[in-house]
């Protein structure tokens, strides 16, 4: 995350405004963006760490001003042109015919898919690099391409606190050069070390880190 979607720590955005209603919903719309993810997931067109990559990639400008929805709606139409599924013309004016075909995501699927979530979970990998209670460094690295190693650990040292097993890389999967399977560990930092002596000394975070984000330190 190099972009405006990692925000972690930074200030200036003002609070948090949580929706009254406590729907997810607030269009008929938002209903049919998030049935259109769930099929086009479903059928194998792309996968979440392309998802991640697209929306990261909107211009900050606009990524502050769009919904949530918006966003969505916007990343599914810039995958679907990329993967060759639509043309642009197509998302201007529609298609020239529609064909009547099974859904790839029933409703039973979609609730299953709500409820429960998705993952990347890999049964056979590397061998860990790390134990609990090693010491390490979160890689102090800036690639331009996706990454889940967020901005405001990177250079800080924390511990190893749980191995969570094996799981597809977000880096190499989001822009397909394959899964490259490795451990990803729950690594805790000092909340001092990561916002300096204001923080409070009794508070840490522990952030999930894959492998290749992290050295002995």
């Amino acid at each position: 995350m190099n972009t405006i979607a990692d925000m972690g720590g930074m200030h200036g955005f003002g609070p948090v405004d949580p929706m009254a209603d406590g729907g997810p919903f607030h269009a008929e719309w938002e209903k049919r963006v998030l049935g259109l993810t769930f099929a086009t997931l479903g059928a194998g067109l792309y996968n979440v760490d392309e998802i991640r990559r697209v929306t990261e990639n909107i211009a900050p400008d606009r990524y502050l001003k769009m919904s949530y929805f918006e966003r969505w709606l916007e990343t599914a139409e810039v995958l679907l042109a990329e993967k060759k599924t639509i043309t642009r013309q197509e998302l201007a004016t529609g298609p020239a015919s529609v064909e009547k075909q099974t859904p790839v995501v029933t409703q039973e699927i979609a609730e299953q898919i709500v409820r429960f979530g998705g993952t990347s979970r890999m049964t056979e990998g590397p061998a860990p690099r790390f134990e609990r209670g090693d010491n390490v460094l979160a890689r102090n690295i800036h690639p331009a391409h996706h990454t889940r190693l967020t901005r405001y650990v990177r250079g800080k040292a924390g511990v190893i606190d749980i191995d969570h097993g094996i799981f597809v890389f977000p880096d190499t999967n989001s822009r397909g050069a394959g899964p490259k399977p490795q451990h990803v560990y729950g690594v805790r930092f000092k909340a001092q070390d990561l916002w300096g002596p204001d923080a409070s000394p009794k508070d840490s975070v522990q952030i999930d880190l894959f492998d290749d984000y992290l050295e002995p330190a």
